[in-house]
C-alpha cells in the first residue's frame, strides 16, 4: 500500500511561501518515509495484539511533543 502525500504549499513563519523546489522535495521525501515508518508501526502492533486506536493515540503525542531545536529569534 502506497498512498502518495498530498502536495502541500509550505509556508515560512511569516506565511511567505516556500517556493524553492529543492526544500519542497526534501519535505515531501521526509513526509513520505514518516509515512512508511509509521505505517509499518502500526502494522507491527496490530499484528502483535496492539490496540489500533492506542497506537494512533501514542504516534500523534509522539508528534504533538516534537521539540523545535531552533526557537524564533525575537
Amino acid at each position: 500500500m502506497n498512498l502518495d502525500i498530498p502536495k502541500i504549499v509550505w509556508r515560512g513563519p511569516k506565511g511567505e511561501i516556500i517556493s524553492c523546489t529543492e526544500k519542497n522535495k526534501v519535505m515531501k521525501e521526509n513526509l513520505e518515509e514518516i509515512r512508511q515508518i509509521c505505517q509499518d508501526a502500526l502494522e507491527d502492533a496490530v499484528l502483535m495484539g496492539c490496540d489500533e486506536h492506542q497506537v494512533r493515540a501514542v504516534l500523534t503525542e509522539l508528534v504533538a511533543n516534537l521539540v523545535n531545536p531552533y526557537p524564533p529569534a525575537e
